[in-house]
């Protein structure tokens, strides 16, 4: 079977085919641009250069997966919204699994590791995997502070992700490289198990975790003195 997998959480804009069978996962193309500005622009685009790369139209995607966040209003319901869409009119179904778990299950080799991406506000999206990368604590929002001490308390030894890097000397934590964003092929792979049952769809409900900048006025001036 043939999966999309789209995520824009975090500042990288990602599309990806996989192929989904009874034996495993394997990703047969992907492209991820960096750019926190530009969801909107970069991801139908990938999308059609995915499906090209493997001489494949959308009619044979047999299920869309997208990553849920948490992540940033404006980036995050780019994924979100492609990705419910196509589900509708393609006529097939939608997954959702949380970006953060694209960081942490691929990293997750024996030892608690943290996977953070950069919450904006000094602040991270965080969630701590075990050793065979099942979520011990998370998806949460806070300050680098906040989650070295949470850190510590669930005896991480490394770290991964944008957020990581970004705020590294605060939580104290060797940082991999890799992966610095969601991975596709694990958010294929911790989706695959539904995709197989034929599972419903799902509606895609996004992590924000916090309220958007930008609010509806609760009132109105008045103009006249």
């Amino acid at each position: 079977m043939l999966v999309l997998v789209v995520d824009s959480s975090t500042p990288a804009v990602t599309a990806a085919l996989a192929e989904v069978s009874a034996d495993g996962v394997a990703l047969r193309a992907s492209r991820c641009t960096v750019d926190a500005r530009a969801h909107g622009e970069l991801l139908a685009p990938q999308v059609d250069a995915v499906l090209a790369d493997v001489g494949a139209r959308p009619a044979a995607l047999a299920a869309i997966v997208a990553g849920l966040g948490p992540g940033p209003f404006t980036g995050l319901r780019v994924g979100l919204v492609t990705a419910a869409t196509m589900g509708q009119v393609l006529g097939v179904p939608t997954y959702g699994v949380c970006s953060l778990d694209g960081l942490g299950h691929p990293a997750a080799v024996g030892e608690p590791v943290l996977a953070a991406s950069d919450a904006r506000r000094r602040e991270i999206y965080w969630a701590v995997y075990d050793g065979a990368g099942q979520r011990l604590a998370g998806p949460e929002v806070a300050a680098p502070a906040v989650v070295a001490e949470r850190a510590r308390e669930l005896a991480v030894t490394v770290a991964v992700g944008d957020g990581a890097h970004r705020y590294a000397d605060v939580l104290g934590l060797p940082v991999r490289d890799e992966p610095r964003y969601p991975d596709p092929l694990a958010l294929a792979r911790l989706a695959a198990p539904r995709i197989r049952a034929g599972a419903p769809g799902e509606t895609l409900t996004p992590l924000y975790l916090r309220r958007p900048d930008a609010v509806a006025a609760t009132g109105h001036k008045p103009v006249l003195p």
